[in-house]
């Protein structure tokens, strides 16, 4: 089975599906052998690990189709990929889910910001209407060359417009033809359960850390109807934080052995990438006769 009709089934059958973020192929592969069935890429992801930028709009759809292209190059697991406003107009639109679903990916989101976006779970955001953000969604959908590719739409109103509007555009996105909706920083369980009941297409909630949203467990956004729970960076998170304590330890005591319990052993990364089944392989190609 491809990958977009995997995605679209596991959100079907999964109740909710638990997508996590992953900013490299390493850490794609470091989820699926733990066990995961689904993958994000963060585009706050890429511009912070890849680019060392801020979320800010500033990267665009090539660095994106970098990271989305090194990931699905080494996992087969599904991954939706965060495409920001979908960097630019209607044909700039098109071109994105073209190369996206090129690049290997299995879905993507489009938000209703303005071009010059921000983090959606900071102050001072701003949206285009509910009619340039249909167009977005009617151009995306038009530019499908795999009929599984799913185009979600994501909506930041609830921050700057209130529930009831958020869930009007919602409603509104969906009747466009968007396949999911990304409702964006919600801050109750019955505010969930309120777009999933105005909605009859599947709805994700993003359970970041240090923003709007409170740490919702995956079975009580279930019970509440959301089809899906992302953790777009929970992992990069706790990575950054292990990288600084190393640094600074380094620095401090000019040796690394008082973080050596932060570390992956040499042995568990060997496991991870399969090493030694690389090491068998050249010596099944060049050994000696």
């Amino acid at each position: 089975m491809s990958a977009t009709k995997k995605f679209k089934e596991l959100v079907r059958t999964s109740k909710p599906l638990i997508i996590v973020g992953t900013i490299n192929a390493y850490s794609a592969l470091q989820a699926t052998k733990l066990g995961h069935k689904a993958l994000y890429l963060s585009g706050s992801g890429v511009a912070s690990a890849s680019y060392g930028l801020a979320d800010l709009g500033i990267i665009g759809l090539e660095e994106v189709c970098i990271d989305v292209r090194r990931i699905c190059s080494r996992v087969d697991t599904p991954l939706l990929v965060d495409a920001d406003t979908g960097f630019g107009g209607a044909f700039n639109i098109a071109r994105t889910v073209k190369e996206l679903i090129r690049s290997g990916a299995a879905a993507t989101h489009i938000e209703d910001q303005v071009a010059q976006k921000r983090c959606g779970h900071r102050p001072n955001k701003e949206l285009v209407s509910t009619d340039e953000m249909c167009d977005r969604i009617k151009a995306a959908l038009d530019a499908k060359i795999d009929p599984n590719f799913t185009i979600m739409a994501r909506t930041d109103a609830h921050a700057i417009e209130g529930q009831q509007r958020a869930i009007e555009r919602a409603v509104a996105y969906a009747e466009a033809g968007a396949e999911m909706i990304f409702a964006e920083a919600i801050s109750s369980l019955e505010e969930y359960a309120a777009f999933t009941k105005a909605l009859s297409v599947p709805v994700l909630a993003n359970i970041t850390e240090f923003g709007k949203t409170p740490y919702f467990s995956a079975k009580e956004l279930g019970e509440v109807g959301i089809d899906m729970v992302l953790y777009p960076l929970s992992a990069n998170r706790a990575m950054n934080k292990a990288a600084c304590e190393v640094y600074k330890s380094i620095l401090k005591n000019g040796h690394q052995k008082e973080v050596l319990n932060l570390m992956q052993t040499r042995e568990e990364l060997y496991e991870m990438l399969d090493y030694y089944a690389y090491e068998q392989k050249l010596d099944a190609l060049f050994k000696e006769k």
